[in-house]
């Protein structure tokens, strides 16, 4: 006796792979039955009423447990006769459903079948299972084998954080898709990092001169996000589940348990962590995370920004980092605004680091993504002083003696401080590149020191 359950599985295939019609529902139950029952047209028109014209957007497993819910389908075996028995299984694939506007628009790569993937990336499709781990097993192969390296470093706030850098060959299939589908994917307005003309300086504008200001941290941003969110992407974007399934393991990984067992004592990591690393996610180090990670999560970004606009507020999101800035409707609702950015937070599937939630008044320093943003964009008065007295001796007594850090490469270190000072502000950086300007490298010759005068 075939279950019920895989009845309704069965069903579900024939349908989808054939007319959506009233009429064409009820020829594809009778041919699977081999039977025409007369309670197969109730069936089929409970089944059209739910599913409508949007009936080839609906998943074998979705239009399935429509079917098992279905009072007549169960009561198609209460009755004193024959059980209804099915006698012929559909293989062929479901219709094709047409694009929605939005992704037509997009113009993606058409990936219909996994050779054509494989063609796309510039593989043998033995070699696509190879790089997509579809065949890797415990325990994990030896680190000639593996498609990254590991590198753990140190955050400022404590503890570490691992960079996943995938090697060559792998690291160029990941920029292809980046490259070629990937940056087709618009991100939502609020995001600003890892987007052209986006940055933490445009960010941090968005919240100059608001009476408060409120930062919030997503934990563990790139390892929460699983592989199964990237497979669903794929999908939504148009591609086979088989394609999405590659797609997605290309793009994800899982650290050998040999490469978490490395920190110790108090930078040793949580079981949580250690868990979210073992499993496929995201790695950062890979070209590909900041665009996944910004499309998984949209619906963050939708929710948060409609929550922020409730209040009169603001919100944007660089990476990790969610700033709200508004006046007294949002100050007022401190208490609850909180936990219900928690809420959304946790029901997207991300978490708020409560540690580093800071709330800023005008009355102190605001700062967002380290730019001070009271009044406008501008680098704290401190760290320019800094910068500055540490270009005007390089300046005058050389650069030689001021490298204390001992930095392989001091004056691309200095020229990258100078030219992030410009980016924030145009005037305090103009007046940082004299000094620079002004500074005799070893291989230069000695110049005039009238420069030195800012």
């Amino acid at each position: 006796m075939i279950p019920k359950d895989a009845i309704a599985l069965a069903l579900a295939d024939t349908m989808l792979a054939r007319d959506a019609t009233l009429a064409g529902l009820i020829a594809s139950a009778t041919w699977a039955f081999g039977h025409p029952w007369p309670w197969i047209p109730d069936l089929c028109e409970q089944i059209h009423a739910r599913t409508a014209e949007h009936f080839y957007y609906f998943s074998r497993d979705e239009l399935a447990q429509i079917i098992f819910n279905l009072d007549v389908f169960h009561d198609a075996w209460e009755g004193e006769g024959p059980a209804p028995q099915l006698k012929r299984y559909c293989l062929d694939l479901p219709v094709a459903t047409p694009a929605p506007d939005w992704l037509a628009a997009l113009a993606l790569p058409a990936l219909p079948s996994l050779g054509d993937l494989a063609r796309w990336l510039g593989l043998r499709p033995d070699e696509l299972g190879w790089f997509a781990d579809q065949w890797r097993k415990e325990p994990m192969p030896a680190a000639q084998l593996e498609h990254y390296h590991y590198r753990w470093v140190h955050k400022r706030s404590g503890g570490v954080r691992l960079i996943e850098i995938p090697k060559q060959r792998l690291r160029a299939m990941q920029a292809t898709i980046l490259r070629d589908l990937l940056d087709r994917v618009p991100a939502h307005p609020a995001a600003h990092g890892f987007r052209r003309a986006h940055s933490c300086v445009t960010h941090a504008a968005l919240h100059t001169g608001q009476r408060v200001v409120i930062r919030m941290d997503l934990k563990d941003f790139f390892p929460s996000i699983p592989a199964s969110r990237i497979h669903a992407l794929f999908a939504k974007l148009g591609y086979p589940q088989s394609v999405a399934g590659v797609l997605a393991r290309l793009c994800v990984n899982r650290v050998p348990a040999g490469v978490l067992r490395e920190p110790a004592g108090e930078n040793a990591l949580t079981w949580a962590q250690r868990q979210a690393l073992r499993a496929p996610h995201l790695p950062q180090g890979s070209p590909c995370s900041p665009a996944l990670a910004n499309a998984c999560a949209w619906r963050l970004d939708v929710r948060l920004e409609t929550l922020a606009q409730f209040l009169g507020a603001r919100y944007s999101r660089y990476a990790d980092d969610l700033v709200f800035s508004g006046g007294r409707e949002l100050e007022r609702a401190l208490d609850r605004f909180h936990a219900q950015v928690g809420a959304i937070a946790i029901d997207e599937g991300f978490a708020i680091n409560t540690r580093k939630t800071r709330m800023m008044r005008a009355g102190v320093r605001q700062q967002v993504t380290g730019i001070v943003v009271n009044r406008h964009p501008n680098i704290a008065r401190d760290e320019f002083d800094v910068l500055k007295a540490t270009l005007s001796n390089c300046a005058r007594h050389g650069p030689q003696g001021q490298d204390r850090d001992k930095r392989p490469d001091y004056r691309a270190w200095l020229a990258g401080k100078v030219a992030y000072v410009t980016m924030v502000n145009p005037q305090r950086g103009a007046r940082l590149q004299r000094l620079f300007d002004a500074i005799v490298w070893p291989s230069e010759p000695v110049s005039d020191d009238s420069q030195l005068r800012p």
